[in-house]
């Protein structure tokens, strides 16, 4: 279980801004995955990124816990850093990391990937100079080009490092790079020269060892890519690939955003918001401040453009957001039937998530960023605590 900071609660913030991780969507996310690849697959939790902003160590353990097998990070810093915090499950760093690093990975027991003799060498050497054997997963380019050998030149470099007594191949992966899209073209042709790398690898008298390519999309959509192994990336976050594994897959978002009022006002009509004066008011409007801005990840891009719920409702973002600040407009109604009661100080406003019948998920701020629920993920949560619930 997370370990609770006793400082964590949200009525010890010191900053009325902060990040709210659900920690039973998250055991969902890890249930529905495992359902899907089945009891014969293990199961790899990927947490670089902070875990895709939702706190590395605290979502490795839950994740852990709850029976995922494995864990994978970008950088060595990431490993070490789960290391130090007591976790003693495998990991892998996904792509080869500097060779000046080979120490590092023997003191952690960290599983780099390795697609460079020069590096193979190296970590075979500053395993042996310790008396230790290091695993390594080889990386194979199938044609998203962004690392790994190419399935040509494979047996050329295990033969090449095969008399090293310091390390041990322990897996095999590639990654895909459309198996979020409609076409299937691409996704196929990668499989197929990724399937051909490992009987290759068989021939040649070697043991490719633990066999994995699925990504977040693979899992839902193509279980013929499961392998022994499926690497849980963005879905582990209750996110969606794509829209095309919309439906697919119960997934539950896991993270939400969360502010309170620090400033309440009701301006004159044509006085303006923030930065620029770009936006007057009308007039009859409260004009509500919440302590989070672009330095917290609410993009600068999105001013004017989205909206936060305030006592269920939607509420415009209006004026530019500022690095620490944004602004958000409160519109009385008139309607009996739908009253909008006054903002006060401290009132809480949600920025991602759920509020009483309305929501505002990743999705829809990706969405108006043009880009990916994964970029968007990653910028929350530098500045403000995250609390586990």
């Amino acid at each position: 279980m997370v370990e609770q900071d006793e400082e964590q609660g949200e009525q010890e913030l010191t900053r009325w801004a902060w990040v709210e991780i659900d920690t039973q969507a998250l055991r969902h996310n890890v249930k529905e995955a495992k359902r899907l690849i089945g009891p014969r697959c293990q199961l790899m939790a990927v947490v670089k990124a902070d875990a895709y902003g939702h706190g590395a160590v605290e979502t490795a353990r839950v994740v852990l816990d709850e029976g995922a097998k494995r864990l994978a990070v970008a950088t060595v810093d990431e490993g070490i850093e789960l290391r130090r915090a007591g976790i003693t499950a495998p990991i892998l760093i996904l792509a080869e990391p500097p060779v000046s690093t080979v120490k590092l990975l023997v003191d952690y027991n960290l599983t780099p990937t390795v697609d460079t003799t020069e590096f193979a060498i190296a970590l075979g050497d500053a395993a042996d100079a310790q008396g230790k054997v290091a695993d390594y997963h080889l990386g194979i380019n199938t044609g998203m080009n962004r690392i790994g050998i190419l399935p040509s030149q494979i047996i050329e470099f295990l033969r090449a490092i095969d008399f090293h007594r310091g390390i041990h191949l322990e897996g095999v992966f590639t990654h895909y790079a459309t198996a979020d899209e409609p076409d299937e073209w691409d996704f196929r042709q990668q499989l197929e020269r990724f399937q051909g790398s490992v009987q290759a690898i068989r021939e040649a008298g070697f043991d490719p060892g633990i066999v994995h390519s699925a990504n977040s999309a693979a899992i839902i959509r193509y279980p013929e890519a499961h392998f022994d192994m499926a690497r849980l990336g963005i879905s582990l976050y209750g996110l969606h690939p794509s829209s095309m594994t919309w439906g697919m897959a119960d997934l539950q978002p896991v993270m939400s955003v969360k502010a309170r009022a620090t400033f309440v006002k009701t301006p004159m009509v044509g006085e303006g918001v923030s930065y620029g004066l770009h936006y007057r008011t009308p007039g009859g409007r409260q004009i509500v401040t919440l302590p989070l801005g672009y330095a917290d990840g609410m993009r600068r891009e999105l001013s004017g453009r989205c909206q936060v719920l305030i006592g269920g409702k939607r509420c415009n973002q209006v004026g530019n957001i500022c690095m620490d600040q944004m602004m958000v407009e409160v519109v009385p109604s008139a309607s009996l039937l739908n009253p909008v009661d006054p903002v006060e100080y401290g009132d809480e406003a949600v920025i991602v998530g759920r509020q009483g019948d309305e929501q505002i998920t990743l999705d829809e701020l990706a969405d108006k960023l043009g880009t990916i629920t994964h970029e968007v993920a990653i910028g929350f949560g530098h500045r403000m605590r995250r609390i586990y619930v």
